[in-house]
């Protein structure tokens, strides 16, 4: 298989060292191509980003990770179980040692930010309550917000809730941390927090993380490894110093921000003109 277009992929990984194994995939949705032939190696105890314009796929990877859906054809295999193959019991059983932060937080607003942490506590252990206390309050304590836990999600600001949901996502200590657009909304000093955060949990907890965001220059400052997607399958992998300095249009135009380039800004239309002039439904 030749290698993207614009950049040699991150060094090779032994086996052992791969927690995450995206291998050949193809995924579909009513007839339209979503990945093809897509390819991403997660390493353990690094920051990987997955980067790309919006509609590329990123959070329907996140899916195929988490075993919400199953590629068309290829493999996912995560530590070491190919999701595809996986009983839905062991399904669960993967799921139990990852941690998620949703693009929006998704707190229970009935629960306060204490409760709101310890529910994943409650739902998969039978440890007693000063046990739970002890470790909900550790977790608050490591996102700055132990002096928050009596609150309810309504009375937390943006940046606050993402933190409280960060916390959430890191009690049961999971091996793999997965961020879904973990920048989204936020004002520039709730960013740095998030962003200071992510680097520091995974050093401290010794876990594996990825970050999907199409937000570069905060990508850039914390990851390990980097994927660009477009069209489907990864056109850049590297360091994100190595990203910057493709000669790659595709490249160039995502980490510019550029509204002129490969990636078109109108989505695939039939001629306007004779739209106009049908009466069929668009």
């Amino acid at each position: 298989m030749t290698k993207p277009d614009s950049l040699q992929s991150a060094s090779p990984a032994p086996a052992d060292d791969v927690v995450v194994d995206v291998r050949a995939v193809h995924y579909a949705v009513d007839g339209r191509a979503i990945f093809s032939n897509l390819d991403i190696k997660v390493r353990r105890g690094r920051i990987t980003a997955v980067m790309g314009p919006s509609g590329t796929g990123k959070t329907t990877l996140l899916r195929l990770i988490t075993g919400q859906i199953v590629a068309d054809s290829g493999q996912v295999i995560v530590l070491g179980r190919d999701v595809e193959q996986a009983k839905t019991s062991e399904i669960y059983a993967l799921r139990k040692r990852m941690g998620m932060l949703f693009q929006n937080g998704a707190l229970l607003t009935d629960i306060s930010v204490f409760e709101n942490v310890a529910f994943p506590v409650r739902e998969h252990t039978d440890l007693p309550e000063p046990l739970i206390r002890r470790l909900v309050l550790t977790k608050l304590e490591a996102v700055g917000l132990r002096g928050a836990a009596n609150l309810m999600p309504t009375e937390l600001s943006g940046g606050m809730a993402r933190r409280v949901a960060l916390a959430r996502a890191i009690v049961m200590d999971p091996e793999i941390l997965i961020y879904d657009e973990p920048f989204v909304g936020l004002d520039p000093i709730s960013l740095g927090v998030i962003q200071r955060l992510i680097k520091q949990m995974n050093e401290a907890l010794g876990i594996t993380s990825v970050v999907v965001s199409h937000d570069v220059q905060e990508l850039a400052s914390i990851a390990d490894d980097s994927y660009l997607l477009s069209g489907g399958r990864v056109v850049a992998s590297g360091t994100p110093q190595e990203l910057a300095k493709s000669d790659s249009e595709v490249v160039r135009q995502f980490m510019t921000g550029a509204a002129d380039g490969p990636v078109a800004f109108h989505y695939p239309a039939p001629d306007l003109g004779q739209q106009l002039l049908t009466e069929e439904e668009p």
